[in-house]
């Protein structure tokens, strides 16, 4: 039997009038909806500013399979496992190895410019400690920009804010729910 969130999951339908114009923006753009973004609607607010940041950050110069690393150890890191099931199949698309999916959510990597980023990303993100001096020049060195590094950690921490939502709701794997409303509706 499917989980149900502790939030309702939101559709156009069921969604406070506030989030609908947000919601239908990502369905015309996505298709279907993670369920957080289903959960968000539930605050028009806290929906806007998820759209608002993920927006600019797509405008960021970080290579697909970059990001990909870092949702990866993120949502690991947080036992999200809708983040998990979403970002390992999304990861694969980026043209990542199964064997590199897996270092990443050790917050490691094979490639040595992508190691030392999720090193610096795992003592602020998961240790929540300032990464030594020797790290953040380490990074530079591997070709990291300043910009590229502040985007990193600002997607990392969006990252996080969907994994607390997702594990705060007990949010369903992106499609249970609807397999849940079939069964309900049977």
């Amino acid at each position: 039997m499917s989980r149900m969130s502790r939030f309702p999951v939101h559709d156009d339908l069921t969604a406070p009038e506030g989030s609908l114009p947000v919601l239908r923006g990502a369905l015309a753009s996505a298709g279907q909806l993670p369920n957080v973004i289903g959960v968000l609607a539930g605050s028009a607010a806290a929906l806007r500013a998820y759209a608002r940041f993920r927006s600019e950050l797509r405008q960021g110069s970080l290579p697909a399979q970059t990001l990909e690393r870092i949702a990866v150890a993120v949502a690991a890191h947080h036992g999200s496992e809708p983040g998990l099931a979403l970002h390992q199949r999304t990861a694969r698309e980026a043209g990542l190895r199964l064997d590199e999916i897996a270092r990443a959510r050790t917050w490691q990597s094979g490639d040595e410019k992508e190691a030392v980023l999720l090193e610096l990303l795992r003592l602020a993100v998961a240790e929540r400690a300032t990464p030594p001096l020797h790290l953040h020049e380490e990074a530079r060195e591997a070709g990291w920009t300043d910009a590229q590094l502040l985007e990193a950690l600002a997607f990392a921490s969006i990252e996080a804010f969907t994994a607390i939502v997702n594990v705060a709701g007990d949010v369903p794997v992106d499609g249970s729910v609807e397999e849940s409303r079939r069964r309900h509706a049977a």
